[in-house]
């Protein structure tokens, strides 16, 4: 039973993105999306999942929902425009460096949500990460600053602030 709940969650998603992807909820679909889910879940929990409770628990959950919101029109759409402005300048005022960007999350899930949050934003990219200090090294279109706390403040803080709440 204890392998099953530590399982939970990752049949729930399984049998969704299943459900998603097959378009379809006849009994046939929706009875091999179960069993295909259990069988992904009893293979990969042991690999994947840490604590079961903290991937059950809805608070994690609304804060996850609440940040694909806010990166995907907020924080997405001002970089989006931020690089519009920036490449249809005639000046093309750019200062790119590379920068080095301390993280406050412990947990690698949460290492990996900044990482790639902080790459599909317009204007920067995580070109190393070094798991022992909690720092990644950033190439960023336009550097203002190369003091790790500043440049924490305005590439990274806003990225790892959500991922401790979803995952540490």
């Amino acid at each position: 039973m204890r392998r099953l709940l530590r399982a939970l969650p990752i049949i729930l998603f399984s049998f969704l993105l299943y459900l998603l992807y097959s378009g379809s909820i006849r009994i046939y679909d929706i009875v091999t999306g179960i069993v295909v889910s259990i069988i992904i879940g009893i293979v990969m929990a042991p690999i994947v999942i840490e604590n079961w409770r903290k991937s059950l628990d809805l608070y994690r959950f609304f804060y996850l929902i609440k940040y694909i919101i806010v990166y995907f029109f907020i924080y997405e759409v001002k970089s989006h425009l931020n690089v519009i402005r920036i490449g249809l300048s005639p000046s093309m005022s750019i200062r790119p460096g590379i920068v080095r960007v301390p993280i406050r999350s412990r947990s690698g899930y949460a290492l990996t949500l900044v990482s790639l949050s902080i790459t599909n934003t317009p204007g920067t990219i995580v070109i190393d990460v070094d798991e022992g200090k909690n720092v990644l090294y950033v190439n960023w279109i336009y550097v203002t600053t190369v003091k790790p706390e500043e440049v924490y403040r305005e590439v990274a803080e806003n990225f790892d602030a959500n991922a401790q709440k979803i995952f540490d």
